[in-house]
């Protein structure tokens, strides 16, 4: 990747990263109608920008058409009002848990809507279950009727969860597919972990019983440009501390061990599975390595404030002012990825510290943002 130094040129780079290593599966979107629900969201912001990078080099029937629902309830982000008016590109307001609108024929749909902070969705558990549950339900029926037609769906996405393996047992770390999880069905975490376990069995259902090409990432901490400032989750959290000149400040005693895999492979892995994935089959998509624990992540993120912007804050200890913060929090988070790697050709390539600071150029010049 080409050295950028701004947070436009991190997007720019990152849109032709993704462009180029997903390369085949655009051309094959190309001409077919894409709807992308919760396309306002974090996920969406590669995703739905990548795609009209794709519409702008591309001409006539080698556009991809593309719709994205949202229920924009904090507003149209400025990112999408700018390509509101790219070729081929609609936006529309639309609340998944509600019937989808009747004009809505997708070849391929890639389903993103729900709540994915820890903040959030144990502030919302109720609206989590919805959307990771019940929109699904809607999405998964509607490609059912369409399945006889002349023109069916060809591809269906379905954004699962990491989380899905809730704590997992030391001898399943790192962790593949067909690990079955420890997890709670009834704590703070149960709304999105278990409505995401429920959800996969929907989709897995359906692919059984009516041959829907319906395929399921679990991604495993994704961050990056696009991940709001304020969505609660440990990068943006940290890169606020940095950016208000404040010393990093960890919530927990930082021994607790992830992976960290960057937007735009995350994304260009994605595109993969929507395209390649095998009905009912479900894909880690993540990184394998370096697994490193909340402190070193912290002083990574301190190492490249430092050389950025001459950051002169350190990592202290701090204790959340929310009371179920680190109930069922995951001792380790790994995955194994050789599933993705040897069906889908995913390949993950950018390293750690140069996720970080892309991630911190980006958010130097996105250092507001409402409420994720």
């Amino acid at each position: 990747m080409k050295t950028v130094a701004t947070g436009r040129e991190v997007v720019d780079s990152d849109l032709n990263y993704i462009i180029e290593g997903a390369q085949e599966e655009f051309g094959r979107l190309a001409g077919h109608r894409l709807l992308i629900t919760g396309g306002a969201g974090f996920l969406g912001y590669y995703m739905v920008q990548a795609v009209a990078h794709w519409n702008r080099i591309q001409e006539g029937s080698s556009r991809i058409q593309l719709t994205v629902f949202d229920n924009y309830a904090r507003g149209v982000p400025a990112w999408l009002a700018d390509i509101s008016d790219v070729p081929n590109v609609s936006l529309r307001r639309h609340d998944i848990v509600e019937p989808l609108p009747s004009d809505q024929e997708p070849h391929f749909i890639i389903h993103a809507a729900g709540i994915a902070s820890p903040t959030y969705y144990r502030a919302h558990p109720l609206e989590t279950m919805d959307a990771n549950v019940g929109g699904l339900r809607r999405l998964l029926d509607h490609a059912v009727g369409r399945a006889a037609g002349a023109d069916p769906l060809r591809g269906f996405l379905f954004f699962s969860s990491s989380e899905i393996y809730g704590d997992p047992t030391p001898d399943n770390i790192p962790t593949a597919e067909e690990y079955r999880g420890n997890v709670s069905c009834t704590g703070p975490r149960a709304p999105y972990d278990e409505s995401k376990r429920y959800g996969e069995t929907l989709c897995v259902t359906f692919a059984r019983h009516h041959g829907l090409p319906v395929a399921i990432a679990r991604p495993f901490n994704n961050y990056g440009p696009g991940l709001k400032i304020t969505d609660r989750r440990v990068i943006p959290d940290f890169a606020d501390n940095v950016l208000s000149g404040r010393d990093i400040t960890l919530l927990s005693d930082g021994s607790a061990t992830r992976t960290f895999c960057y937007a735009a492979d995350a994304v260009t892995g994605y595109f993969k599975v929507l395209m390649r994935g095998r009905p009912g089959e479900s894909y880690n998509i993540g990184v394998e390595e370096p697994e490193v624990t909340i402190s070193q992540l912290a002083d990574r993120v301190v190492a490249t404030a430092r050389e950025l912007f001459g950051y002169a804050g350190s990592v202290v200890r701090g204790v959340s002012d929310e009371a179920d913060y680190l109930v069922d929090n995951p001792n380790r988070r790994c995955p194994v990825i050789v599933k993705a790697r040897s069906e889908l050709g995913y390949e993950p390539r950018v390293d750690l510290d140069e996720g970080l600071r892309r991630s911190l150029l980006w958010y130097a010049d996105h250092s507001e943002a409402a409420s994720a």
